[in-house]
């Protein structure tokens, strides 16, 4: 490995060093806020040095990863999710009395293998990331065992992502099979010389489509998310929603461009497939549910199907309008279970719709963010929603995928009806006074109100002044 190698993998280097030292400092003796406060500096000390010394970078680490604009986007994009999540498990976690300095090793892992994935060029660097992401996330999904029904969440994901993990597995097996090669590019080039799908190598492909089809909840593969949600504890919920999916897409991304894999019609019609069913099937589920968290798994599972309509398109603008709404969907979930999490007390989360009611006359501010939050997910102009979904029918309409454009319109307003729900009711009038929650101390509270207020800007400004993120995004992929 050459100094330059190992200068591209820093990133990496920190957060496994990171986990190392946590697990020492727990060893030593147990402190929240100790190993809080090293979890906070250990991602923000990466993502800052990941702006200043590789922004505008372009690095190959032969055979497994390469570091460039798009790898170096979406760390960046994962370190912060990463701290935002950390930032709301302190408030979460610190109400209840499992131990819970070990969750934040889980959650450094679970940040490594995601930023693992969307540097990797090779199905070997490809699958330690995705194992990588994939157990640590086992464990975070079932951390609060006192929990009812933590267990069953954690066991139906790991049950599930093992059959996803083989699947997977055997795509790249018949991949290696066809092409000799595990690496990206090489398999382009058997591609390019062989001028098309041969049978197996087709097979494979599908196989792989299953695997990833699983993680980002796509529809056939969407049977774990609801129960996972609403199982899981809020900020590990939100990490899934974000971190996990935002690492898979980012792979995605990089594996079809690679492969040039929208020239090929039978793979397109496969992925609009799976975007038309994933829209209709999660907003459709989304629409009877009395429970906030597993609405928003079924939403997640439309939103995936709405970013599928621009990947399918496969150009530039595709990419750039996948990157951005990508964004959007990270600032608008984490600020919405942001709020779950704040408004969670120390028995149950806050996570039925009857816990909602009449918010607004009890805790204005709270409301008026959740409500944002929601206005952004319908895709309500002046929110970062709305913008997203904007570039995403730029990019289905500059590629004629006038099918996609049209069920996404329609499932747009589909998914409007839901979230307005929720809004009514956090306006109702309250009919009885409220249940006592364990309240936050001061300083905890203090942290929570200024991340979801950063959050909530932050939403609101790329809806009214998108054009500086776009720049970026240009600029970098």
């Amino acid at each position: 490995m050459t100094a330059n190698d190992f200068l591209s993998i820093v990133p990496l280097f920190i957060l496994t060093s990171t986990a190392i030292l946590i697990m020492f400092s727990i060893s030593v003796k147990r402190n929240h806020k100790v190993i809080y406060a090293i979890t906070l500096a250990s991602l923000l000390a990466d993502f800052v040095y990941l702006m200043v010394y590789m922004r505008g970078t372009s690095h190959s680490i032969e055979p497994l990863f390469i570091v460039d604009g798009l790898g170096v986007f979406y760390i960046g994009l994962i370190l912060i999710t990463s701290l935002i999540v950390a930032m709301m498990s302190y408030a979460y976690f610190e109400q209840r009395e499992e131990r819970k300095e070990e969750y934040y090793i889980l959650l450094i892992l679970g940040t490594l293998g995601a930023s693992t994935l969307v540097i990797s060029k090779h199905f070997v660097s490809l699958f330690l990331g995705l194992e990588i992401l994939s157990v640590a996330l086992y464990s975070m999904i079932a951390y609060q065992r006192k929990r009812e029904r933590s267990d069953e969440a954690g066991i139906k994901y790991l049950i599930l992502a093992a059959f996803s993990s083989a699947f997977l597995l055997f795509g790249m097996a018949l991949v290696y099979l066809v092409t000799g090669t595990m690496s990206f590019d090489g398999i382009a080039r058997h591609l390019t010389a062989n001028d098309g799908l041969s049978f197996m190598l087709f097979a494979g492909l599908g196989l792989m489509i299953v695997g990833v089809g699983f993680k980002l909840s796509l529809v056939p593969f969407h049977m774990w998310a609801a129960d996972v949600y609403e199982g899981a504890p809020v900020p590990v919920t939100a990490f899934i929603a974000t971190v996990s999916k935002g690492g898979v897409v980012g792979l995605l991304i990089r594996f079809f461009v690679t492969l040039n894999g929208h020239q090929y019609p039978t793979l397109v019609l496969i992925f609009t497939v799976i975007a038309i069913t994933s829209m209709f099937t999660g907003n459709i589920l989304a629409l009877r549910q009395n429970n906030v968290k597993r609405l928003l798994a079924y939403s997640s599972i439309a939103h995936m199907g709405y970013l599928l309509v621009a990947f399918i398109a496969g150009n530039a603008l595709g990419t750039e309008a996948v990157t951005f709404y990508l964004v959007s969907y990270f600032i608008t979930t984490l600020g919405a279970f942001g709020i779950l999490a704040m408004l969670s007390d120390t028995e149950h989360d806050a996570e039925a719709t009857e816990d909602y009611r009449g918010l607004f006359w009890r805790r204005p501010w709270t409301a008026a963010t959740f409500t944002a939050m929601l206005l952004s997910l319908a895709g309500i102009p002046l929110t970062a929603g709305f913008v997203g979904k904007f570039y995403i029918i730029a990019a289905g309409v500059n590629m004629q995928e006038w099918l996609l454009v049209v069920m996404l319109a329609v499932n747009s307003v589909i998914g409007l009806y839901y979230y307005i729900r929720i809004i009514a009711i956090m306006f109702e009038q309250q009919t009885k006074a409220e249940t006592s929650n364990t309240r936050l101390n001061p300083a905890i509270y203090i942290v929570s109100s200024v991340t979801l207020a950063i959050l909530t800007v932050s939403l609101i400004w790329l809806g009214v002044f998108p054009s500086g993120l776009m720049g970026i995004i240009k600029s970098l992929l």
